[in-house]
């Protein structure tokens, strides 16, 4: 099974030693995506809610670039620093994703990247 890297300008670039996004097989692999816009590279640091809709826009953008889109994810893994915005993070994703949710796991973690409130990957059939 070969891979192929995706990259693609709307969304931000890695910041690190990691690529948007790599398709292999039937699936793409989506790395973490945390609130920056991608057209200007600000960070969006305006609570939980508007940093999820700008993280999912990241995510969607990098899966239409890569011939799929968010109704083709299977699997997210979402990242918070407090467990107790998940209802806001769970707004979002129902909001995007409609009836049809993928598997998630949700994770409360210590410290994410420019300390920001949410960072989520996503795993999606091509």
């Amino acid at each position: 099974m070969e891979k192929e890297i995706i990259s693609t300008k709307g969304a931000p670039a890695p910041q690190g030693a990691y690529s948007q996004a790599v398709a292999a097989g039937d699936f793409i692999f989506v790395s973490g995506q945390i609130p920056v816009v991608a057209e200007s590279g600000m960070l969006v640091a305006e609570g939980v809610h508007r940093e999820t809709r700008v993280v999912v826009d990241n995510l969607e953008a990098i899966l239409v670039h890569a011939g799929s889109s968010l109704e083709k994810v299977v699997k997210l893994t979402v990242f918070l620093k407090k467990i107790d915005d998940i209802k806001f993070v769970n707004d979002v994703l129902n909001e995007r994703f409609g009836k049809d949710l993928p598997a998630r796991t949700t994770v409360e973690v210590s410290r994410l990247p420019k300390d920001i409130s949410v960072e989520i990957d996503a795993i999606a059939l091509k």
